[in-house]
């Protein structure tokens, strides 16, 4: 016998109906509506697709909501739900997923918590051995820069942590680049990571790599087991949950979670995702090192380190500064010491 449901907007725990005999297509259609009406309504001033338009705003919209796979009731209250609350279709399947094994976890759907728990998402039980080797969790200010003399500069100017971001087609060309950003760094403190070009990075001996999930996909196993052999650290571009999961399952050295505001430097496939979404995340992601990243401007810096990342990547707020030096003294200043 199924417990009685409390009423949706009471906003306290609502248990999932069991499926023990059937219903008609129509009252359990109501039921699910029901029940994910209790979960935008508890999470809509957090995660609610809205439209801003402010320099700095998060333009999110409600998505359609995809096919779904399962007919359990909190599954597809959630896929319904995250949906008009802005996810995109693999989010929402995602997060859909984790609010069905939370409930079986727990025994009851709670519109109250939004899943964060590692064994929800799949994260669990991870094998060390395949990991890749581990950096620090705090990568401090990390600069991505577009050649091997703003490496080396940002590097002297006492930046922890950068990343060449070298864009060519020429392979002599990024060899020459990614071995100038090594030879940049020598003498300093700094860990450098390379940008996509791991076999180059590997020869001329980096800290380690940083792809995004588009080079992640293109990599072979063969290659994937060629840096981790290597010694090298891997960072893993993410841009909401269904990525995370995907970054998980390869065990990097840390994970970057973005874009978190709006940003012209390149086109992005999704939107950004702002501070309740990166909140999310790093509750969820706290086994890795986290990088935010993603149009953060120094007056943002407090709020972002306040989520618990332990480094805030930056491009513009350095290359674009009047002053680089000072602009990397100014927003190391601002991060936890």
């Amino acid at each position: 016998m199924r417990r009685p449901t409390q009423h949706p907007r009471a906003g306290h725990a609502v248990l999932a109906p069991r499926l023990s005999h059937p219903k008609g297509h129509a009252m359990q259609a109501a039921e699910t509506h029901a029940l994910a009406d209790a979960i935008v309504h508890h999470h809509a001033a957090t995660f609610g697709a809205r439209l801003h338009h402010d320099a700095h705003s998060v333009e999110l919209v409600p998505q359609p909501t995809p096919p779904a796979l399962r007919s359990d009731p909190a599954y597809l209250a959630a896929l319904q739900a995250c949906s008009q609350l802005g996810f995109i279709a693999v989010d929402a399947e995602c997060l859909a997923q984790a609010w069905q094994r939370q409930t079986e976890r727990t025994n009851h759907f709670d519109v109250t918590h939004w899943p964060d728990d590692p064994q929800d998402f799949g994260l669990a039980g991870a094998d060390p051995a395949k990991a890749f080797p581990a950096c620090p969790r705090q990568l401090g200010l990390y600069g991505v820069l577009p050649t091997a003399e703003w490496v080396g500069r940002m590097a002297r100017a006492g930046v922890p942590t950068v990343q060449l971001r070298f864009k060519s087609d020429d392979a002599a060309a990024i060899r020459t680049e990614v071995q100038a950003a090594v030879e940049a760094v020598k003498g300093t403190p700094a860990r450098l990571f390379i940008n996509d070009h791991w076999q180059a990075a590997i020869d001329a001996g980096a800290y380690g790599i940083h792809v995004g999930q588009e080079d992640l996909d293109g990599l072979e196993g063969a290659h994937l087991a060629a840096i981790r052999a290597s010694g090298l650290r891997l960072g893993v571009s993410t841009h909401g949950y269904a990525e995370m999961v995907r970054a998980h399952a390869v065990q990097p050295s840390y994970i970057a979670l973005g874009a978190v505001f709006p940003t012209t430097l390149k086109k992005m496939a999704t939107a950004p995702q702002g501070m309740a979404r990166l909140q999310a995340y790093v509750r969820l992601m706290q086994a890795y090192p986290l990088v935010a990243i993603g149009g953060i401007a120094a007056e943002q810096f407090a709020e972002v380190a306040a989520t618990g990342v332990g480094s805030i990547a930056v491009v513009r707020a350095l290359v674009n500064a009047a002053d680089p030096e000072a602009a990397a003294r100014d927003l190391m200043a601002r991060l936890p010491q």
